[in-house]
């Protein structure tokens, strides 16, 4: 029978629909897998042909806006944002409104066109970490800025426009309703019970042992109670820390391994399926709390959302979360052996 599940940091409610329950092979996906372009602005020899880099990562005394990279952060040429100018905040009638003030980055992980993030070095992996933290911590003397959303879009059902390895970070000048839902939902608990919500989940999920996907000293991977989608997989650190930014250094090495590793098993399970990943982090300004817990989050796009969904606010999900970390986690012993 299908189950609803109210997801106890947001209050949003789930549909596990059994009856549609779905193993692996049942999705119709389409590979991310890079297919090649004829051209390609973010591979090497091509950096004239993006905005100047921000930040980049080369071995020795490297040239800026040059080859030799390992990393390159550069203003995206389309940005939803602008970084100039002042909000100037202003009604229009019975109506607000503002200008559209922020910051657009896109971060080219890799100078490999065909790498992802599930196959590329731990190092790598790790080295792109660093670079969200730095550019965070860059952001975030702009008092303009509210929240800082770092992503990525893998494939293009995803949202990724180009095939090359990136990630995109955008400095907001406002507070996005989902992230005040998941403050309000964290700050409600807190009140009550004296207690992080997600440090409670941590320990309830590691106690039974039955959605938790793979575990390392520093951090703990998990498939939440209430998922919007097919194995969506959480990944959390042990340890207390509302700002991903604020995470002690020797952490980002036990965050690259685990999250190379989930996306791993992603690739072999589903095939290198597209997919979605947030990070989601305290507004800037209120950065170090009792109350939130930043994690990550990864979400395979293996089912579309059509007018039930966006009629009522619910999501369908065709495998409960227990099967899916069953299979993430056969997925590691499969490999091995």
């Amino acid at each position: 029978m299908p189950e609803l599940r109210k997801d106890p940091i947001t209050g949003r409610w789930v549909i596990i629909s059994t009856d549609r329950s779905k193993r692996p092979s049942d999705f119709l996906r389409e590979s991310a897998t890079p297919k090649g372009t004829p051209f390609c602005p973010f591979c090497p020899g091509n950096e004239s042909k993006t905005p100047p880099e921000i930040l980049a990562y080369r071995p020795g005394q490297g040239v800026r806006d040059t080859t030799g990279w390992t990393l390159r952060v550069i203003p995206n040429k389309f940005p939803v944002l602008g970084i100039e100018g002042d909000l100037d905040r202003q009604a229009d009638g019975m109506f607000d409104k503002m200008n559209g003030i922020g910051a657009h980055e896109v971060l080219i992980e890799t100078p490999d066109h065909s790498a992802t993030l599930a196959t590329m070095p731990v190092k790598a992996v790790e080295e792109l970490l660093w670079a969200f933290r730095d550019r965070i911590l860059d952001l975030k003397q702009d008092r303009r800025f509210k929240y800082i959303l770092v992503f990525k879009n893998h494939g293009a059902i995803a949202g990724a426009s180009l095939e090359h390895p990136h990630s995109q970070l955008i400095a907001l000048p406002i507070l996005p309703k989902q992230v005040v839902e998941e403050l309000e939902g964290a700050k409600r608990y807190f009140a009550n019970k004296e207690r992080c919500i997600y440090c409670d989940i941590l320990r309830q999920e590691i106690d039974a042992r039955v959605r938790v996907v793979a575990e390392n000293p520093d951090f703990v991977a998990l498939a939440p109670y209430a998922p919007r989608y097919p194995f969506e997989t959480w990944i959390l650190p042990r340890r207390h820390e509302s700002a991903f930014e604020n995470s002690q250094s020797h952490l980002y090495e036990n965050l690259a391994r685990m999250l190379r590793s989930i996306l791993t098993r992603a690739y072999h399970v589903l095939e290198d399926p597209a997919y979605n990943m947030v990070i989601h982090s305290s507004p800037i300004q209120d950065n170090t709390n009792d109350y939130y817990h930043w994690h990550l989050e990864l979400m395979p796009r293996l089912t579309k959302i059509a007018g039930f969904e966006w009629g009522t606010g619910f999501y369908i999900n065709p495998t409960p979360p227990e099967e899916a970390a069953q299979f993430l986690r056969e997925a590691d012993e499969e490999m091995h052996t």
